[in-house]
C-alpha cells in the first residue's frame, strides 16, 4: 500500500503519475473505511484528493504555508502529513480532530472549522513574512465556493488585491457548501462548469499555437488579445482582476499534472492570484455522488442493526420542521431565512412548501440578520434558522440591527451546547450569554420536543426579538409543556434545595434530585423554559429555599445563572436576603470533541455531577453556620 511509505508531504514528490492514481484510490478507500465508522466530513474530502496530493507536491509544507477553508476538507492533508496510524481515532476522545489542530502538527496552521476566513489569515501571514524578510516563503489558502458567499472573504479579496501580497488562492469549486453554493458568482462558476468545452479548446489551440515552427511564440502572443477578450465574457476574470488578483483558470480538480503545472505557474507570479479549480464533491464514492442534497456533506454514524431502535427518535430539529409549517400555513408573513443550512436547521420541507417564502443567503450570518432587520420593518416576520455556534458571527447584527430596533425577529439556534466530535468550534455554549446581552431579547430554552412550537408560536406573537436555543441531540419526549412566558414547576421539595435547570438539563436536575433523595434531602426542580424575562414566581419560590443551583449547558459566566440570580436580587417583591447560590454550567475554555455525555459527565452537568456539586455546597454552607 503506497499511503503506508507516505510520512510526509515529500515523499510525495518522488511518485509516477501512475502511483499518483493509485494512491488517491487508496486514500479515498480510507476516507470512506475510516468516516463510515467515527463519522465525519465525506463529500468534501473525497472531492479535493487529488488536489491535495499536487499541493503537497509544488509547496513545501510547514516552510510554505497552506490555510484551508474550512478545515473539515483537510482530512486527505492529515493523511499525507504523518497522521495515517492515527487516522481510525478520526473525532474520538482523544483522537484525531476532525479539522486541522494545530497541536496535532506543524502543518496545521489554522484550527478553523467556520468559513469564509482563510484570506484574512493568509493576508496577515503573508504580511508577516514580507515585513520579516522571509521572501521565499509562500503562502495557499484554499478557498470553497461556498466559503465566497461569505463577506469576509470578500473582504479579505479586497485587501489582498490593494496590498499585491504573494498569496496564492486556490478556489476549489465544487458548487456547494454543505447544500448547493448560493451566489451570483456561483452562477458564473457554474456557467463553467456545464462548458468545459471552452477550456478544452483554449488549450488545445495555445499547443497547437506553441508548436509552430520559429512562429509559435509569436502566433501565440498574437491571439492571447482574443483569448483575453473571450475569457472576460464567460469566466469570473474580470470580477477577480478588478480587485487586483490575477485569475488562472478554470482546471480540472481531478488532473493532478494539470494541477500542479498551474500552481506551479501561480508560485512564480508575483502578487495575489487566484487559481480556480474544478472538483466533483464526493467523488469516487456512488453514495456521496448520488446525495443531491449534500453529497453525503457529514456522515451520522447509524446504530448497530442490532441495537437501533425501529423508529429514530424525534429531535428538537424535527419539532421545529413541524412547528415552522404548521405557522406558516397560518401566517402568510412569516418568512424562513438560513445561512447555506436549509437541510441541517430542517428548513428543506418550508422550502418546498414555500419557496416564495426561503431565503438561503449563503455564508453569510451577517447578511441573513440584518436582511431579516429589513424585512421585520416592512411587516413580514422573519425566521433567522442557524446553528448556535454562528450566532456569534452576527452578533453584532443581532445587537444593533435586531435589538436596537425593538424588531420582531425570531432566532432558531440550533446545535445549542455541547455539540461533541465536531470540537471547540462548533459547541454552542456562547448562545445565552450572547443574546442575554441584548436588551429586549426574549430567550427561550424548551426541554423537550412537545415545548418547539409552544416556543415558536409564543415567539411569533412578541413585539420585539427573541431566540429559541435546542440541542443537537434527540430530544425527549416529556408530555407536559408549560405556557406562555412562565416557568415550569417539575417538582416541589422542603425547601432545602432549589435546583433551576435549563432546557436539556432539565433531566439531568431531576436524576439528580432523585438521587439526593437517596442522602435524605427533597429538591424542587424548576424547568426555566424563558431564561429572559424569567418568570418572577418561579424566582421568589427559589428565594425561599436555602440554597438555589442554577444548571445549564452554556457558559457558567455570564449565562442564565447569573441572569436568573441578578434577577432575583432585583425583584421588588423579594423580602429578604438572596439565599446561597451555585452556578452550574460550562467553564471558560476551548473543549476538545467527545461525545456530548460524556462531556457533560466530566463538567459534572449530568445527574450525579449536580447532585454531588448540591452536597459539596451544603456542606460548605453548614460549615460556613459553625463557624458563625
Amino acid at each position: 500500500m503506497l499511503l503506508h511509505d507516505i510520512h510526509e508531504p515529500a515523499d510525495l514528490r518522488r511518485l509516477s503519475e501512475d502511483q499518483l492514481t493509485e494512491l488517491a484510490a487508496e486514500i479515498r478507500d480510507v476516507i470512506v473505511r475510516t468516516v463510515t465508522t467515527t463519522g465525519g466530513h465525506l463529500g468534501s474530502n473525497l472531492g479535493v484528493v487529488e488536489l491535495t496530493l499536487a499541493i503537497h507536491r509544488v509547496f513545501d509544507s510547514p516552510r510554505d504555508v497552506v490555510l484551508w477553508d474550512t478545515g473539515h476538507q483537510a482530512y486527505v492533508h492529515k493523511l499525507v502529513t504523518g497522521r495515517l496510524g492515527d487516522f481510525g481515532t478520526l473525532r474520538q476522545p482523544g483522537g484525531l480532530s476532525g479539522y486541522p489542530r494545530r497541536s496535532e502538527s506543524p502543518h496545521d496552521w489554522i484550527e478553523n472549522s467556520h468559513a469564509s476566513t482563510a484570506l484574512s489569515y493568509a493576508h496577515g501571514v503573508a504580511t508577516a513574512m514580507r515585513l520579516r524578510g522571509e521572501l521565499d516563503r509562500r503562502v495557499v489558502a484554499v478557498v470553497g465556493d461556498g466559503s465566497l458567499t461569505g463577506g469576509m472573504a470578500f473582504e479579505a479579496l479586497n485587501n489582498l488585491g490593494h496590498s499585491g501580497s504573494p498569496v496564492i488562492v486556490v478556489l476549489n469549486d465544487n458548487g456547494r457548501s454543505y447544500a448547493p453554493t448560493v451566489s451570483k458568482l456561483s452562477d458564473h462558476l457554474a456557467h463553467l462548469r456545464l462548458n468545459p468545452s471552452y477550456v478544452q479548446a483554449r488549450e488545445r489551440v495555445r499547443d497547437l499555437l506553441r508548436g509552430i515552427p520559429g512562429l509559435g511564440e509569436m502566433a501565440y502572443s498574437g491571439v492571447h488579445g482574443l483569448t483575453s477578450a473571450l475569457r472576460e465574457v464567460v469566466t469570473p476574470h474580470q470580477f477577480f482582476e478588478a480587485l487586483g488578483i490575477r485569475y488562472a483558470g478554470p482546471f480540472d480538480g481531478h488532473d493532478i499534472i494539470g494541477v500542479e503545472h498551474a500552481l506551479t505557474n501561480a508560485s512564480e507570479w508575483d502578487g495575489p492570484i487566484l487559481v480556480h479549480v474544478v472538483t466533483h464533491k464526493g467523488k469516487g464514492y456512488a453514495p456521496a455522488e448520488e446525495d443531491d442534497v449534500q453529497r453525503l456533506h457529514d456522515l451520522k454514524v447509524q446504530p448497530s442493526p442490532g441495537g437501533a431502535p425501529s423508529v429514530a427518535p424525534l429531535s428538537y430539529t424535527d419539532a421545529f420542521t413541524r412547528a415552522i409549517l404548521d405557522e406558516a400555513a397560518r401566517r402568510p408573513e412569516l418568512v424562513a431565512i438560513t445561512a447555506a443550512m436549509p437541510g441541517p436547521t430542517g428548513l428543506l420541507p418550508f422550502q418546498s412548501a414555500y419557496p416564495d417564502r426561503f431565503f438561503d443567503v449563503g455564508i453569510a450570518e451577517q447578511h441573513a440578520v440584518t436582511a431579516a432587520a429589513g424585512m421585520a420593518m416592512a411587516g413580514l416576520r422573519p425566521v433567522v434558522a442557524v446553528y448556535s455556534t454562528f450566532f456569534s458571527r452576527a452578533f453584532d447584527q443581532a445587537n444593533l440591527d435586531v435589538g436596537l430596533h425593538g424588531l420582531p425577529v425570531v432566532f432558531v439556534l440550533d446545535r445549542a451546547g455541547i455539540t461533541g466530535d465536531d470540537g471547540p468550534s462548533h459547541h454552542g455554549v456562547l448562545d445565552m450569554a450572547l443574546a442575554l446581552d441584548i436588551p429586549g431579547m426574549t430567550v427561550f430554552a424548551p426541554s423537550c420536543a412537545e415545548e418547539v412550537p409552544v416556543m415558536l408560536h409564543q415567539a411569533l406573537s412578541l413585539p420585539g426579538p427573541s431566540a429559541i436555543r435546542f440541542p443537537k441531540t434527540p430530544a425527549r419526549q416529556a408530555g407536559t409543556t408549560g405556557r406562555g412566558l412562565a416557568a415550569r414547576a417539575v417538582r416541589r421539595g422542603d425547601g432545602s434545595v432549589c435546583l433551576l435547570a435549563v432546557g436539556k438539563l432539565v433531566e439531568a436536575a431531576e436524576d439528580a434530585a432523585d438521587e439526593l433523595a437517596g442522602h435524605g434531602i427533597d429538591a424542587t426542580v424548576w424547568d426555566v423554559r424563558v431564561v429572559s424575562p424569567p418568570d418572577p414566581a418561579m424566582l421568589l419560590d427559589a428565594a425561599r429555599h436555602a440554597l438555589v443551583v442554577t444548571v445549564e449547558d452554556g457558559l457558567r459566566v455570564g449565562g442564565a445563572g447569573s441572569h436568573l440570580i441578578a434577577t432575583m436580587v432585583e425583584l421588588d417583591e423579594l423580602t429578604g436576603p438572596v439565599p446561597p447560590v451555585r452556578l452550574l454550567g460550562v467553564p471558560g475554555r476551548y473543549l476538545a470533541h467527545g461525545k456530548p455525555d460524556r462531556i457533560l459527565s466530566e463538567l459534572g452537568l449530568d445527574g450525579p455531577g449536580i447532585a454531588a456539586s448540591v452536597l459539596q455546597a451544603r456542606a460548605v454552607e453548614q460549615a460556613r453556620a459553625g463557624l458563625g
